[in-house]
């Protein structure tokens, strides 16, 4: 069985995040970034698969130097296989563009399974997946929280609202993960070492046959500006007895925030 897993380096979910001089960004420096949370789920699953029914697992991601420790990281798991996709015209790119950049990575590789985070921590956007199927043009199963693979059929349990739904389908196809699925496992000292040894692939533009075709112009979703939240006001404590810190919260509640 051979297995492709598409995952996004994201900063550190403790890192305290700035914007970019150019606002168009957030500002990398001094950040530590990590596997996308639901992305684990999908390296699960892969390694999950290969132990039952042997193959191959490859690992992809699209980014900038950021993406080489999470490439590094998931070959410690026990991944295979890495990929970098890099190239000046895949910065900043939008759902689409990443989606074109993975596909091109992925189509002609004979793989059986291509397994993605139901979305990715940052922009949250959650449409990579259902793109990659379409262009892929493979059956897809979104926010699976069990999964079965038998022979060329897979067996998918999603949770929909107030039920679980059961979606069967045959391979290739395309699995987005989501919390249900089996946490990662953790990381081994021989896994660590034997990733430091590896290989990671890099492939850009020319040689996915997508120069010119990706960013800059060919981009249709721009960020124009990016800003941090407005900073919450501080909070007010209320002095005197009950009686009045009563009257005083309700004389607030009407003529401050307005919402009684």
């Amino acid at each position: 069985m051979k297995i492709a897993v598409c995952v996004k380096s994201v900063p550190d979910t403790e890192s305290k995040i700035a914007v970019a001089a150019n606002k168009q960004n957030i500002d990398f420096g001094g950040l530590r970034f990590i596997i996308s949370p639901y992305d684990e789920f999908a390296l699960e699953a892969a390694l999950a698969l290969k132990e039952k029914h042997g193959g191959e697992t490859f690992v992809f991601s699209v980014g900038g130097p950021e993406v080489t420790e999470v490439l590094r990281d998931s070959l410690a798991y026990g991944i295979d296989n890495a990929i970098h996709l890099l190239d000046p015209a895949f910065e900043n790119l939008d759902p689409l563009s990443v989606s074109k950049v993975l596909a091109a990575a992925i189509k002609d590789g004979g793989f059986d399974l291509v397994l993605c985070g139901q979305q990715g921590f940052g922009g949250d956007n959650s449409q990579v997946p259902s793109i990659l199927a379409e262009l892929l043009d493979m059956p897809q199963a979104m926010m699976v929280v069990k999964l079965g693979v038998e022979g060329s059929k897979f067996r998918a349990e999603r949770e929909i609202e107030g039920a679980h739904e059961i979606v069967e389908g045959t391979l290739p196809a395309v699995i987005s993960a989501q919390k249900g699925l089996p946490d990662l496992r953790n990381k081994t000292i021989k896994g660590v070492m034997a990733a430091r040894k590896k290989e990671i692939e890099v492939k850009g533009a020319n040689a996915l046959g997508l120069a010119g075709q990706i960013g800059g112009a060919a981009q249709k979703m721009r960020i124009r500006e990016m800003s941090p939240p407005p900073a919450r006001p501080e909070g007010r404590f209320l002095d005197g007895d009950v009686d009045h810190q009563v009257k005083e919260l309700v004389r607030l509640l009407r003529q401050e925030a307005k919402i009684i």
